[in-house]
């Protein structure tokens, strides 16, 4: 959630941020804000003015009683007060829900750096990591390759709970917790506390980390309470502290979380869907850390050093691209994009990193002070980076190692963690 006061003083630098995203909805949001402010704070003075009268007229009446004078006059006129501020306060509190929601809505104030376009295929490419491999074959894809290999049934996953789901079996099951704990191990040695988050969340809470459309468009509901499942652990993590004050001498606190996610996905329509590239449910270990504002931007590149790290020593051929103005969403004020090599000869998303400054703290109320009994001295930075998504990155494992006879090679780094060295029949 963006400051009012910026809006208040410099709505200019807000707007000219929508404009960089192109969005005339936002834009119009933007406005009706400040004229609702406006009207919130000369209400909110005419009420100060109403309260302050009435301890004027209360004082007079005292007065005029002590001298035995007429007060009927002054009576009538503070019994007409009370109702007066009683309308001004429902409104006020009409006025400021109002201006909440709006604030929910504004998206973040992008970094400079950030490429100006209208979608993904606007983003730009920063770097790229080893060479697509070359087979002296027709590669597959890996749903097939797993069909195949007998490690993974859609079939019957349908049957039972729709399109998005996957029986897996055997050996791509290993891998999978391979490649968590392989992520796990990496970020400990790098100072992050492993966290394993509730697996649902309030809806308080998620409205501090994500955007409200996320309801509709992500989240699965649990029908009949206020739960949700988490479609991602930066939400939980990012929640963990809401409302705290932390002490500036904790920060950075590095978070790696591990859990199951679970996604609608209903926005994926006309995108890439095949095998596991978009499932409903799926794991992944998720880097997460809130620092303080001067730290932010060299823990952004530290935190997308980590996953390139982690794509180099799987072997992965992979390329990073800077997301666009129109492709950000509206929690980060930068993101990088880690995309993968996939045997169609496609880069595609594997993971996303986020600086997203005071944004979610400012909804989550996460401050932090210099010391125990001093005044807290602003809003934490939030910052979240997929380390492994595990279903995109079998994905590309599958697609980049697989074999002329179908088999897969498994990459080195991941061998002491799966206890073998080849997926085959």
């Amino acid at each position: 959630m963006l400051d009012i006061k910026l809006i208040r003083e410099n709505p200019a630098v807000v707007e000219n941020d929508l404009k960089k995203r192109r969005d005339e909805a936002k834009i119009k949001l933007l406005h009706e804000l400040i004229k609702k402010d406006s009207e919130r704070l000369g209400l909110l003075k005419k009420t100060e003015e109403l309260r302050y009268k009435r301890n004027v007229v209360t004082k007079e009446i005292a007065e005029l009683k002590a001298k035995k004078k007429p007060i009927a006059a002054r009576m009538k006129e503070i019994k007409e007060i009370p109702e007066k501020i009683r309308k001004n306060d429902t409104k006020l509190n009409q006025l400021n829900e109002q201006c909440r929601l709006i604030l929910m809505q504004l998206p973040n104030v992008l970094h400079e750096s950030v490429p100006i376009g209208a979608d993904d295929k606007d983003n730009v490419e920063i770097r790229r990591y080893g060479e697509a491999p070359k087979f002296d074959f027709k590669p597959k894809g890996h749903a097939e390759l797993l069909e195949n290999l007998g490690l993974i049934d859609s079939g019957r996953a349908a049957k039972v709970a729709g399109h998005g789901f996957f029986y897996m079996k055997n050996e791509l099951v290993l891998l999978d917790m391979a490649l968590q704990r392989f992520a796990l191990d990496f970020l400990r040695k790098r100072g992050f506390v492993v966290v394993n988050p509730p697996y649902m969340l309030n809806r308080k809470p998620y409205e501090g980390v994500t955007s409200l459309a996320d309801f509709i468009d992500v989240l699965y509901k649990i029908e009949g309470e206020d739960l949700h499942l988490i479609a991602t652990s930066e939400h939980p993590i990012g929640a963990m502290l809401m409302d705290e004050t932390l002490l500036e001498q904790e920060l950075p606190l590095k978070i790696a979380g591990v859990s199951p996610c679970f996604r609608k996905e209903v926005g994926a329509h006309g995108k890439y869907t095949k095998g596991l590239f978009r499932m409903h449910q799926f794991n992944k270990v998720e880097q997460f850390i809130f620092s303080a504002p001067e730290q932010s931007w060299a823990l952004h590149e530290e935190l997308q050093q980590n996953s390139e790290q982690l794509y180099q020593q799987l072997e992965l051929h992979h390329r990073v691209v800077s997301v666009c103005t129109g492709d950000i969403g509206i929690i980060a004020a930068k993101k990088y994009d880690t995309e993968v090599w996939m045997a169609d000869g496609v880069f595609r998303e594997a993971g996303s990193n986020s600086n997203c400054t005071d944004f979610q703290a400012r909804r989550l109320n996460i401050k932090f002070r210099e010391k125990e009994g001093t005044p807290p001295k602003g809003f934490v930075h939030t910052l979240n980076n997929t380390a492994i998504a595990t279903s995109r990155t079998m994905m590309a494992i599958i697609e980049q190692h697989q074999q002329k006879d179908g088999s897969v090679l498994i990459p080195k780094a991941l061998r002491p963690y799966t206890g073998f060295d080849k997926m085959e029949k």
